[in-house]
């Protein structure tokens, strides 16, 4: 038998439509709390104030632009299986895990819903990775692998900020 001529009929990529289905599901809903996860880093980025506001602007900032690069390749990886990414802010925000923010918050309070939300994005991250592996997904794997990796650099980052710096021993 040819490795070709498989049971399931071909739909896109060599998934059926079922497995293409439960690929772009999770998909849809790292995209849909990317999406809200940069909106509020926006919101940040414009409203931090205090001590930390040079430091935490310029953080926000790069983390803004790497998610909006990132959900670009989300949504086109999503047209890849041949279907139609979420793209109505309604959508997002009912399918997102990741909640608005208010704008008047404290520099802390803010790094604190921005780890919030990397736990939340990585736990997205593994149902997608989860979901491809089940179907041989290699592509989508290797894509959101990427991503983790990033995620998990800067709650890392924001956690060392967060801390307490070490007593100074005499």
């Amino acid at each position: 038998m040819n490795i070709l001529e498989k049971d399931k009929p071909y739909s896109k990529l060599g998934f059926s439509k079922l497995e293409t289905t439960e690929l772009i599901l999770p998909l849809n809903e790292l995209l849909a709390n990317y999406q809200t996860h940069f909106h509020k880093l926006q919101n940040f980025h414009w409203n931090v104030k205090g001590k930390d506001f040079f430091e935490l602007h310029e953080q926000f900032e790069l983390m803004y632009n790497e998610a909006f690069k990132n959900i670009d390749i989300i949504a086109e990886r999503i047209r890849v299986f041949g279907k139609t990414p979420i793209s109505k802010m309604k959508d997002y925000i009912a399918l997102s895990d990741i909640k608005e923010a208010e704008t008047d918050l404290s520099g802390e309070f803010m790094v604190r819903e921005i780890m919030n939300d990397l736990e939340i994005l990585l736990s997205c991250m593994v149902e997608v990775t989860d979901q491809a592996g089940l179907v041989g997904d290699v592509g989508t794997i290797d894509i959101v692998n990427g991503f983790t990796k990033s995620i998990e650099k800067w709650h890392w980052q924001f956690t060392a900020w967060l801390s307490e710096p070490n007593e100074v021993k005499a």
